[in-house]
């Protein structure tokens, strides 16, 4: 059986299910879990296939080869498929546990879940797209999707960062279109593979062109510096549950898509010195960011944007010691930034704030609040033997091994990031868990409206769990490091190998 078409189509067919099953909210919830339980069982099976069999090749509608749409898995897509159905379900769960607890309710139920199972089906499509144009459309149903959930409620601040982001994600979608263009124009088709096996025939200027266009594209979507401003002010102001997934996964699908790119359509032009300066500048930026906050939620976004700095810098390198821990990182990073915003909900929703002007003995009120936090944010700065700890030492030895003054420049830069990653967690614990508990004091701050009716309330059994097994997941892959650090070297040889273009175009599979 062919499971390609599973983790696009089974989410659409979910959404139109909830949408039908507006009024029952229960069902709704049932029918969402029972869909993403789906899928997750799909992307591991492909994971799987994928490892034992090489790469999965659906060409939809059975049309001929290099014609219609095709559906491609190798080992990196079915990696970020199976990653991302992990976090979308655990959060899904996590906003189960909050909706049967709020008294006001802001965001209309009914809405949420098709939206949410929509943007999850966009999600699917641009990690198993074939080629450039359907890539396209998948980015364009998870923005959609996006845009609704980012506004839910309709609260001042949530529209205003909602208008940025439709700005921002507009401006980048007409610069994709037109990066389609001018390669269709040149090569005659925008199939992954064709593309890869005519670009090397095009002058030198044009490849250029096309690859900084498409490079300009995914760095908005992937939110890389200079072009990440917009994150930090469109993030935050979205409820938890959906802070989290953006967190974890929009910016992972243009970090796929950069690596995807850079690695099949031009392996001859890794642009490594520019990379590594836009991987530089985007790590010291983002964490200078984060610690000058004192919102936790903008505080995470910065330190976000400075940890897409380690994915590009695995980018930059382009040797398969560098992709691999790539590959690793992204998959840690998509599950302890996911983490840390249903953290942060859970701690707005006892603390009344995440401000750490109004927050201080969380550790007293709420110990298991505080180990909820304290794990997933030593695994973001990196601390042995966490997973973020493997990635970052991954890096850095490919970064050396490089031997060149620029990565070994980008070496101390990645330490100093985790040096200055510690002290923004350290801040967060010492002023919000650390201390006398204070008295709850409401408002202040525009973002923080939708949790003013939970006074007095624990944190809900299912919110709880739901963040616990996303702590689960992170240090699974501690423990089991080692396979799954093989199994990224194999994704990262498997790009640099042409197995791609031969599985597409009905070549030898490897």
């Amino acid at each position: 059986m062919n499971l390609l078409t599973v983790p696009v189509l089974l989410p659409m067919l979910g959404a139109a299910l909830t949408l039908i099953l507006g009024r029952r909210p229960r069902v709704q919830r049932a029918v969402s879990i029972l869909v993403l339980a789906g899928v997750v069982v799909a992307a591991g099976t492909l994971a799987l296939r994928a490892h034992t069999d090489g790469v999965q090749t659906l060409w939809v509608g059975a049309w001929p080869q290099g014609y219609g749409i095709a559906l491609v898995a190798d080992r990196l897509s079915a990696i970020m498929l199976t990653v991302a159905g992990l976090v979308t379900l655990a959060v899904l769960f996590y906003s189960a546990g909050q909706e049967e607890e709020e008294v006001r309710k802001e965001t209309p139920v009914s809405i949420f879940h098709p939206t949410f199972l929509l943007m999850c089906a966009g999600v699917s499509n641009a990690f198993l797209a074939g080629d450039l144009f359907n890539m396209f459309v998948g980015f364009e149903i998870l923005l959609f999707a996006s845009y609704v959930l980012l506004t839910m409620g309709g609260t001042k601040s949530r529209i205003r960062a909602g208008s940025i982001y439709v700005v921002v994600n507009l401006l980048s979608s007409m610069l994709f279109l037109t990066a389609l263009a001018n390669i269709y124009a040149a090569v005659g088709s925008v199939n992954l593979a064709q593309i890869a096996q005519r670009m090397p025939d095009l002058p030198e200027a044009t490849q250029g062109q096309l690859q900084f266009m498409l490079l300009l594209v995914f760095a908005i979507k992937a939110a890389v510096f200079p072009l990440s401003a917009w994150l930090p002010d469109s993030y935050p102001t979205a409820p938890a549950p959906v802070t989290a997934v953006f967190a974890g996964l929009l910016t992972k699908v243009g970090v796929y898509a950069i690596l995807r790119t850079q690695t099949l359509i031009f392996p001859h032009r890794p642009l490594s010195e520019l990379l590594m300066w836009i991987a530089l500048l985007t790590m010291i930026v983002g964490i200078l960011g984060a610690i000058a906050q004192v919102e936790i939620k903008r505080l995470l976004s910065f330190t976000l944007v400075s940890h897409i700095g380690y994915m590009m810098l695995g980018i930059a390198l382009a040797t398969p010691a560098g992709l691999a821990a790539t590959i690793y990182y992204t998959a840690h990073h998509i599950t302890i930034q996911a983490t840390l915003f249903l953290v942060a909900g859970l701690i707005q929703r006892v603390g009344h704030s995440n401000n750490l002007d109004r927050l201080s003995g969380l550790m007293t009120t709420s110990p298991l609040l505080a180990v909820l936090f304290l794990v997933p944010g030593m695994n973001l700065a990196g601390i042995p033997p966490f997973s973020g700890f493997i990635g970052k030492l991954g890096l850095l030895e490919a970064a050396t091994a490089e031997g060149t003054p620029l990565s070994l420049a980008l070496v101390v830069t990645s330490v100093l990031t985790s040096l200055l990653t510690l002290y923004a967690i350290a801040k967060v614990w010492n002023r919000a868990f650390w201390g006398t508990p204070v008295a709850i004091t409401r408002g202040g701050d525009e973002d923080e409206d939708e949790d003013d009716d939970n006074s007095g309330r624990l944190m809900p059994g299912v919110m709880v769990g739901a963040t616990m097994a996303l702590i689960a997941f992170s240090l699974t892959l501690t423990f089991v490091a080692g396979p799954a650090y093989e199994y990224t070297k194999d994704a990262a040889t498997a790009l640099l190998d042409g197995a791609y273009v031969r599985a597409v175009l009905g070549e030898v599979t490897p």
